[in-house]
């Protein structure tokens, strides 16, 4: 594997070509591991994203009347393509976010399922056909693309996210505009071109760097007909504010605070390796890690030895490093506000088991922003470090004496993104599933990811909006039903009849 060392500015990606823009500001792009500047990006203003809806809105009509067979063979060369340039999209991540090589290979990995799933869209794309719904009256519907949407994803995972969304809009034969973040935005624009080197005609994939203007331009202008978001809780229930008003379609993801209950009767060394993996790998910044371990009963006399060795063995090193477990949070703004929550958690009282703040590295990454994980024990559900989202290496351990409070403490918390339950017992496994008010729930899997034709989403204040991205409410979120009814009658009727149509 190569590391990727392109110092080059960074732009947009609109009406198939790269451009720089008309915007004047620019932004650093930081190698986490380093925490020196690796390149530079241009800030769309509203005249950039403007130029690229309208790219996308003159490409839409012969777009959307591509046959959907046609559009699938461009995402299945899509598809092949991702799967050859693998390596060399995880170097970019590594580069750019810090993510540890393999872990970014599994980002790909997932993304490269929804974009399989996409391919098959065109059986997802039936109508449904009733003849003689009265006499001579046939009635049928059909799914049509909306037009111009966009998405607008967040730095954990710039690959994957962006391919929750635009491979089904495109395949439901919409055009996109991404706006990826500008932490980690050279993965994006590479997707850009492989999708052209699919086939994908120009403008119907759209890339613009920006920030807040950027935004607000896609939520009020006219020609964008829906909106998809990942990110925290405050701005994603802003985007879908605003984004309705305005007239669009919005699903909004939000933040998480994410559970594992672990029971007594769990095997102990497999529960804590799915919490070593789920907790810190990508060094905690997943939305669906696991950042709260519920343990019951005396779990946590067996777990927390076995927990705190494997936390202090922790591999932490740059993300090509073959042996690095974990890496580099994403910026010093990162980094400063994940060690503030630490020193907010020993305020309020918690038991700091492992503290992390202090990590010994290499003199070439001694400016990086590596953090160790860290372990609390003994938190309670009033503290800051167990209401809020920290997004980074944290664990916090809550203790309760049976199920039935582990359930009280999940579904009294806001958020309701994803929980894992492990133990050996069928029917409290049930019971945990059935009762617990969460959208995504593990049994024994710290990390219920759904697959690629199931949907991902959460409950409470994790979403915000009617439908998950992907599977099939993402083809239904990208696509609008149309209901025709056909009359060929023999001859000309009777007259005009005034009575509600009935059969």
């Amino acid at each position: 594997m190569q590391a990727f060392t392109d110092t080059g500015a960074v732009g947009h990606y609109i009406d198939g070509q790269r451009t720089f823009g008309t915007g004047k500001q620019t932004q650093d792009i930081f190698n986490p591991a380093t925490g020196k500047v690796a390149r530079s990006l241009h800030i769309a203003d509203t005249t950039d994203v403007e130029t690229a809806i309208q790219a996308a809105k003159c490409a839409f009509p012969q777009w959307a009347s591509t046959p959907p067979l046609r559009r699938a063979r461009v995402m299945f060369r899509f598809l092949q393509l991702i799967q050859e340039h693998t390596n060399e999209l995880a170097a970019m991540i590594v580069a750019e976010h810090g993510k540890v090589f393999s872990d970014a290979v599994g980002e790909l990995a997932r993304g490269i399922e929804i974009i399989e799933f996409a391919c098959g869209i065109p059986q997802l794309l039936k109508g449904d056909y009733t003849e003689q719904v009265a006499n001579g009256l046939d009635n049928w519907t059909v799914r049509q693309p909306l037009g111009v949407v966009a998405g607008i994803t967040p730095f954990n995972f710039p690959a994957m996210v962006p391919c929750w969304m635009f491979p089904v809009a495109l395949a439901t034969g919409n055009c996109f505009i991404l706006k990826p973040s500008p932490h980690d935005p050279s993965v994006s624009l590479r997707l850009a071109e492989l999708l052209q080197e699919a086939g994908l005609p120009d403008g119907v994939f759209n890339v613009v760097q920006g920030n807040k203007e950027a935004v607000d331009t896609l939520l009020t202008h006219p020609d964008v007909a829906a909106i998809s978001f990942v990110g925290s809780t405050p701005i994603a229930q802003s985007i879908y504010e605003t984004g309705a008003r305005h007239g669009k379609r919005v699903q909004a993801l939000g933040g998480a605070k994410n559970h594992m209950v672990v029971l007594p009767d769990a095997d102990m060394e497999h529960a804590a390796n799915a919490l070593i993996g789920s907790a810190f790998g990508a060094a905690g910044e997943r939305c669906m890690a696991v950042s709260v371990a519920v343990l019951v009963g005396n779990a946590a006399e067996a777990l927390l030895p076995v927990l705190t060795r494997r936390v202090k063995e922790l591999k932490i090193a740059h993300g090509m490093d073959d042996q690095a477990e974990m890496g580099p949070v994403i910026s010093q703004d990162a980094l400063k506000r994940i060690q503030d929550y630490i020193a907010v958690g020993e305020q309020e009282g918690a038991t700091l088991v492992v503290d992390g703040r202090q990590v010994d590295m290499p003199d070439e990454y001694q400016d990086g922003f590596f953090l160790g994980g860290s372990i609390f024990d003994h938190v309670k559900p009033t503290m800051r470090i167990y209401q809020e989202e920290i997004f980074g290496p944290v664990l916090a351990c809550v203790r309760a004496q049976d199920i039935d409070e582990a359930l009280h403490i999940i579904n009294e918390h806001p958020f309701g993104n994803g929980v894992a339950c492990f133990t050996r017992d069928g029917h409290t496994a049930r019971e945990f599933g059935h009762r617990v008010q969460v959208g995504m729930v593990g049994i024994n899997v710290p990390v219920p990811v759904p697959a690629a034709w199931h949907g991902f989403g959460g409950w409470k204040n994790s979403l915000f909006g009617d439908m998950h991205v992907y599977g099939e409410e993402g083809v239904r979120f990208y696509t609008r039903q149309k209901s025709i009814m056909q009359s060929w009658p023999k001859e000309s009727g009777k007259g005009a009849e005034f009575h509600f149509p009935s059969n």
